[in-house]
């Protein structure tokens, strides 16, 4: 156990601190999971939290609860169940306006950018009552911050940044991203923008994504220091293997390939198409296609993409309706009709592939016509399925997660999964599949069984599934390089000293520091 963190009499210290970011995806969700694994792996009873996270990544927790997917790996880090504490607001954005609010796991609006302002200060009260839990039931928690802690116009009703720190006494560690360029300005100037108070509680910094010879950035380091009175903790170098998982699906690059393709086991590949969809949700979903040795998976963008694919994949939405509109606007949806090999459907994309969506909740747009690729009708309800199933598909056990607002109220089609009671789940027809179950491609016997359907359809009698990828072994070692990463180019001991005592009095204030411009 932290030897410092419990008094003599063995009670737990309430001990946190905040991992900010000079950006979104600077490296804040993977920095709280390296620190996570390593504290984990030294005994201490430590728990991620993230107060607000904005992202239609998510997954359901045991307890029929939805939060952001970066909080469910970063409490696999720690060797912990995912749970609603950890993540106690998420905000699903349907649009460029507007975005679901989800409470303690459950969906209880929509709001626009304008009117969640206005709800923060009740949202508050939450987020340091959740947080108070956690730290009365571990000895340490490492919370992370949301965009960027210098957005000085949202700072007035911030209650995942400086709002939070302030709000509970965490010392604070900005991390920036060096791999964008200027991430010296981009550290002084987050920490300049800040008022004298805000400023009392940034301890330190980190480099994330170096490469090169560190020596080369070590003047850098000293200078910044000497400008700011700050040290920076540790410079972490970029590693190619960190791919799993991305926080929020703009890091998905358009028409762009996902991981690092292995050579195949035989003598072809299988070309995987994914549609990008404006509102993707749960992107992750095609990860584990990417980790298989001779699949090659690409995000798509334009029909012309789809010409040479063997599969195409849609993906889940968070506008099932209005994506399905783009999809036509832009080509795609005659392309995907067009591909004559098969097609997998995930959540909004397997409602989009059927014959009809009823939708009076998200788009109210009514009934609305599908790609028919499917025999089956969805109908919208405004309360939202939040499930764990369990069931076997193509002969395998599988588990899944299932989060959407749609439910299929008519199919004529076999199903593709078997639940346990014997009802079935998703539809197949030949060459095309679809379900609403998240995760499902990460049972290991079932994604190998899909492969084998999928490249029988394609022609590509070439392809040879890998018997021996393990996808969870991947993400475990996924988590235990991040811990190594923390243990070899981090200081630890000043980390595990600010979790300790906190940010050191008297820190410089640098200036502007919130001063009023000068007329």
């Amino acid at each position: 156990m932290m030897s410092a963190g419990t008094d003599g009499g063995g009670t737990f210290v309430r001990s946190a601190l905040l991992v900010a970011g000079t950006t979104s995806d600077a490296g804040k969700s993977v920095l709280v999971a390296g620190l996570c694994r390593w504290l984990a792996r030294e005994g201490v009873a430590v728990a991620p939290f993230k107060a607000q996270n904005m992202s239609n990544n998510s997954v359901v927790t045991r307890d029929g609860g939805e939060i952001g997917r970066a909080q469910a790996l970063q409490a696999a880090a720690c060797g912990l169940e995912p749970s609603v504490r950890f993540n106690p607001v998420l905000l699903k954005p349907g649009g460029d306006r507007s975005s679901q609010v989800v409470v303690l796991g459950r969906a209880v609006g929509e709001v626009s950018a304008l009117s969640y302002r206005a709800r923060k200060a009740e949202l508050m009260g939450t987020v340091l009552d959740t947080l108070d839990s956690l730290r009365d039931d571990f000895e340490a928690v490492v919370c992370e911050g949301a965009g960027s802690p210098a957005e000085i116009n949202l700072r007035a009703d911030d209650i995942a940044n400086m709002g939070l720190a302030r709000a509970a006494n965490l010392p604070v560690v900005v991390v920036g991203d060096i791999d964008r360029g200027g991430v010296f300005a981009h550290l002084f100037g987050t920490l300049a923008l800040l008022d004298p108070a805000d400023q009392a509680l940034v301890a330190g910094f980190v480099v994330n994504k170096f490469r090169g010879d560190p020596a080369l950035l070590e003047p850098g380091l000293r200078q910044l220091r000497a400008l700011t009175g700050r040290p920076v903790h540790g410079v972490l170098p970029w590693r190619e293997e960190l791919w799993l998982d991305a926080e929020d699906s703009l890091s998905y690059a358009a028409d762009g390939v996902i991981g690092r393709p292995e050579a195949p086991r035989g003598d072809q590949w299988l070309r995987v198409a994914v549609v990008r969809l404006p509102r993707i949700s749960n992107a992750t979903d095609v990860e584990a296609l990417a980790c298989e040795p001779g699949v090659s998976v690409r995000f798509v963008t334009e029909p012309s993409r789809l010409a040479d694919a063997d599969l195409v994949v849609l993906p889940g939405s968070k506008a099932t309706v209005e994506d399905l509109r783009w999809l036509r606007a832009t080509g795609l949806a005659d392309a995907v009709a067009a591909h004559d090999g098969p097609v997998l459907g995930i959540c909004g994309g397997f409602q989009m592939l059927g014959a009809r969506i009823d939708d009076p909740v998200e788009s109210r747009a009514g009934t609305v016509a599908g790609l028919g690729l499917l025999d089956v009708d969805v109908r919208f309800a405004a309360d939202k399925t939040l499930e764990n199933p369990r069931g076997t598909a193509f002969g395998e056990p599988v588990t899944g997660y299932e989060i959407h607002h749609g439910s299929v109220t008519r199919t004529a089609e076999d199903g593709l999964v078997t639940l346990a009671d014997g009802t079935a789940e998703g539809a197949l027809r030949g060459r095309v599949a679809g379900t609403h179950w998240h995760g499902l491609l990460e049972n290991d016997a079932f994604r190998r069984a899909f492969l084998r359907w999928a490249a029988g359809h394609a022609g590509r009698d070439g392809f040879t599934p890998a018997p021996d990828v393990d996808f969870a072994g991947r993400r475990a070692a996924q988590l235990d390089l991040l811990g190594d990463l923390v243990v070899e180019h981090l200081d630890t001991g000043a980390v595990m000293d600010l979790l300790e005592r906190g940010a050191p009095r008297g820190l410089p204030v640098v200036p502007p520091a919130g001063a009023p411009p000068v007329s």
